[in-house]
């Protein structure tokens, strides 16, 4: 048989069919998983995937699945987008914590030039230095350290991933 012991793999057990010596599903899908074939033949279809999996080098097929079982279980999450749609978010939350990044580098930058000592310049007075530390700067910075967090509520890394996705 082609899975492990005399038990047929899980996608022959699940087709209901005997499961033979050379299965190519055997080694990717054993019979103690049912719902990772269960769902890859849900949204690819066994037949389809029997034919990637023949078309691939030996050696790349364990990625392959792994691929696939991943890719299944985005698009039973987000039918439209599947795994696409995680990645976006992802590019998104990466932007926004650049952008957050650079906000708070800005503002150390100000505390430090507001802390550092004023060389003395012969075209302005110390008091219109401080002046332009204190009220210029800020202003075109615009930004306060409170107002900058971007929250999501509504997606979180568990539900774009889920737990135990690919095995």
């Amino acid at each position: 048989m082609g899975g492990s012991g005399n038990s047929p793999c899980a996608s022959c057990k699940l087709l209901r069919r005997r499961c033979a010596q050379d299965c190519i599903f055997s080694p990717y899908f054993p019979s103690d998983d049912p719902q990772k074939f269960a769902i890859v033949h849900k949204v690819f279809g066994a037949s389809n995937v029997s034919k990637m999996l023949q078309e691939l080098p030996f050696d790349q097929r364990a990625d392959a699945v792994s691929s696939l079982v991943y890719e299944a279980h985005a698009r039973v999450r987000d039918p439209v987008y599947g795994c696409v749609g995680a990645i976006s978010y992802l590019q998104n939350q990466v932007s926004e914590l650049q952008m957050q990044l650079a906000v708070a580098q800005a503002e150390i930058l100000c505390i430090q030039m507001q802390n550092e000592p004023v060389m003395p310049n012969p075209e302005l007075d110390l008091d219109q230095k401080s002046y332009l530390l204190q009220n210029d700067l800020p202003q075109y910075l615009n930004y306060t350290s409170s107002s900058n967090v971007i929250h999501h509520d509504s997606l979180s890394r568990e539900s774009i991933f889920g737990h135990d996705m690919v095995s």
